[in-house]
């Protein structure tokens, strides 16, 4: 069976995966944790942790608290910093047989645009995963990707930075995800990631405050994956780019829910807590599937259940 995305067709350089199935950023570390349990090779791709332009320290604990059908999580962009990951970990990755998709961020626009800059043609990185679901610092703390103009603005300045193929994660907090969808597929994005987590917070009964060292956080896990379903069939119908289905995925089924709403791939993520190689038992669902229903190409059920 055919199994093969391509998941940047307007792009020169492209991002061809072997197989639609990715794990989700900050969930699978840098990959190199997860080469002592599975082969890694076998998946469609890798998405690192978050790359911010300085090494940060993440927020204060507690930041992960388990919720019914998922967790909330406030790591706070841990991570070792751009400059770091290209001498350290980069080289690591150009001797892999998978793609890695680096997952950025940034405080300021100028900020993004120098993460871009510095990942742009590095040995290793086989595209850029935007995150524009961190907080706008210039703009009151509101998270670049719940307006239009900031995400517009974002994706405009990361385009111009490099020339890797530009997947943009977008946001479900937000009212406005059609049109901030086009907006950036209009300036660029070569495809599309939905969803990111939704906001959330837990009590601690006990000493009567937010459970979170951070206040708040983002809700993952198979809770959300009616939310991100809805909003894969809904920027499917309004864009012309590939659709990476991302939220609640656990099963092959689940993934094959994503691909019939129209999505061309999947990342599988809070499962990894649970499950190390979720991702890999998510592909194997897939391959079962497929096989059972006598389907050659995965890709005959992209948007079936958009029609």
């Amino acid at each position: 069976m055919d199994l093969s995305v391509q998941l940047a067709p307007k792009n020169k350089k492209g991002l061809l995966l072997s197989n639609p199935v990715m794990p989700a950023s900050g969930t699978f570390g840098y990959g190199m944790e997860f080469e002592k349990i599975f082969d890694i090779q076998k998946l469609g791709a890798i998405v690192c942790k978050g790359t911010t332009l300085q090494s940060r320290i993440g927020n204060k604990q507690p930041r992960i608290a388990e919720t019914a059908g998922g967790m909330l999580n406030s790591i706070g962009l841990q991570n070792v910093g751009v400059d770091s990951l290209i001498r350290d970990i980069a080289p690591v990755w150009a001797k892999w047989q998978v793609p890695v998709i680096v997952n950025m961020a940034g405080a300021t626009f100028e900020e993004y645009g120098e993460v871009a800059r510095r990942l742009d043609n590095v040995k290793g990185i086989a595209a850029i995963e935007l995150n524009i679901s961190c907080p706008n610092v210039a703009e009151g703390g509101a998270e670049f990707g719940a307006r239009v103009e900031s995400a517009t603005a974002v994706t405009k300045i990361v385009r111009k930075s490099t020339s890797l193929p530009l997947i943009v994660k977008l946001t479900p907090n937000t009212a406005d995800v059609v049109r901030i969808a086009q907006s950036v597929v209009a300036e660029g994005a070569d495809a599309l990631c939905l969803i990111n987590t939704l906001k959330g917070a837990a009590v601690d009964i006990k000493k009567r405050k937010l459970l979170l060292g951070n206040g708040y956080g983002g809700l993952s896990g198979p809770a959300i994956k009616p939310v991100a379903l809805y909003m894969v069939h809904l920027v499917a119908g309004v864009v012309d780019v590939p659709i990476i289905g991302c939220g609640g995925i656990v099963t092959g089924l689940d993934a094959i829910e994503f691909f019939m709403a129209g999505a061309s791939a999947v990342q599988v993520g809070t499962a990894h807590f649970a499950n190390p190689i979720a991702s890999l038992d998510v592909l194997e669902g897939i391959k079962t599937y497929l096989k059972a229903q006598k389907i050659e190409d995965f890709k005959e059920l992209v948007g079936t259940a958009r029609k």
